[in-house]
């Protein structure tokens, strides 16, 4: 239990940071005159948001499917 404590504290004190890929893309997209590039980075951004909620959610309902539902009498 200390250990975890201690690497808690050490990871709250010691941050690194790191925001080149944000760099990146904020000096493409102010560059860019049109609307095209933002459009589709911001269409990627919510696919790679989207993907890891979908699957827990399908998880989530595999597993609720199989141990939870109730099964009728014969």
């Amino acid at each position: 239990m200390k250990n975890k404590i201690i690497l808690v504290l050490c990871s709250l004190f010691f941050v690194l940071d790191t925001n080149a890929q944000c760099a990146m893309c904020r000096a493409v997209l102010e560059s860019e005159e049109g609307n095209g590039v933002a459009k589709s980075i911001n269409d990627g951004i919510i696919y790679l948001m989207a993907i890891p909620y979908i699957l827990v959610f399908g998880i989530a309902f595999i597993i609720y499917w199989k141990y939870f539902r109730t099964h009728p009498k014969a």
